[in-house]
């Protein structure tokens, strides 16, 4: 990680603390729904989102795209939503992108992980630190 995606994942760990955490509780809630190994992509990605939309935390991930371009001192080229392209669900966690005047800017929360052997789905990580993640492309 360069020091303008450090500094990027420094801001948000520290001014959005709280729905990464809230982020984190949804996603144990997910898993403790599991009745055994979960190897499907659609048996993550809908309950999580359904979960995460029913706590608001859809629409609390748009200002953190904000932020982000803030630190690195550029602006988006609108108002980012909750809804792709800016916001989407993925099979391990939310995913905000945006594009700036110098590239793409990708976060993501990285709740769940594959296991390659067996194939399966499983929960990653239990604190802000251990599932945020940010590049620039």
């Amino acid at each position: 990680m360069n020091d303008p995606e450090r500094r990027v994942r420094d801001r948000l760990l520290a001014a959005h603390a709280g729905p990464l955490a809230a982020t984190i509780e949804r996603a144990d809630a997910v898993a403790a729904s599991w009745d055994g190994p979960v190897t499907r992509r659609e048996q993550v990605v809908e309950p999580l989102r359904a979960v995460l939309e029913r706590a608001g935390l859809l629409e609390r991930y748009p200002p953190m795209l904000v932020d982000a371009a803030e630190v690195l001192c550029s602006t988006l080229p609108a108002s980012p939503v909750a809804a792709p392209p800016y916001v989407t669900v993925t099979s391990r966690g939310p995913v905000l992108r945006a594009t700036l005047s110098e590239g793409r800017l990708v976060v993501r929360i990285d709740v769940f992980a594959v296991e390659r052997d067996p194939v399966r789905y499983v929960r990653r990580g239990r604190r802000p630190a251990d599932v945020l993640h940010v590049e620039r492309r």
